[in-house]
């Protein structure tokens, strides 16, 4: 009897995140990462000198703020921007699957989408913080241009959903760190077939696989 050999079947992926996403999302990160450091010292007046100056931590905490929402802008316009302006169509959509299931925390079933409901939530809320602190930290900066209600406002908003920001990033990071997959995809941009059988099966519907890197 002759015996045969089957060449193994090449990974089967699809395209999860384009390199303008990639990028976007990590120069945000990055951003993130260092309005957290500065917003310590900032806040926790003990740590001042450190590493550096408070001068030279406000202006880093300043110029990071200000750039915080660039990379977005930058990522949505454009012809390179298709698929992030798709993704954020998608992100403000949800079906009443997807809101039951949040009300359920989760305990029913659900075809999901390209992101969950959960990652829906995440996205709006950091989406919202950019905003809110950008507002409320140009407000304490150039505070001569508003009354002293407006800045004591501004003071109480900016340290709630800078602590709110502080809980929701590490939670993400640890989100991340735990599904592998899903981190691995937003270095190489793919992510498997049998992922989005399992996680994405309404997203995956949609488009049909391709060779995988």
């Amino acid at each position: 009897m002759a015996i045969t050999h089957s060449t193994p079947q090449p990974a089967l992926a699809i395209l999860r995140f384009d390199r303008v996403q990639r990028a976007a999302h990590w120069a945000n990160a990055a951003l993130f990462g260092v309005l957290m450091a500065t917003a310590l010292p900032l806040y926790f007046g003990s740590l001042f000198g450190i590493v550096l100056q408070r001068h030279v931590i406000e202006m880093i905490h300043l110029w990071s703020g200000l750039a915080l929402p660039v990379p977005i802008v930058v990522s949505l316009l454009g012809p390179w921007g298709h698929q992030m302006r798709r993704d954020v169509r998608r992100v403000n959509y949800w079906t009443r699957q997807e809101i039951r299931w949040m009300m359920t925390t989760g305990k029913t079933p659900l075809k999901a989408d390209k992101f969950n409901p959960g990652q829906k939530l995440n996205a709006i809320f950091i989406g919202a913080s950019i905003v809110v602190l950008l507002v409320t930290g140009a407000m304490l900066q150039w505070f001569r241009f508003f009354p002293v209600t407006w800045r004591t406002g501004a003071t109480f908003v900016h340290d709630v959903f800078a602590w709110a920001v502080f809980v929701v990033v590490f939670g993400h990071i640890v989100m991340a760190v735990t599904h592998r997959d899903s981190l691995k995809s937003m270095f190489t941009g793919r992510i498997s077939g049998a992922w989005a059988r399992a996680n994405a099966a309404s997203w995956l519907e949609e488009r049909p696989l391709v060779d995988g890197p």
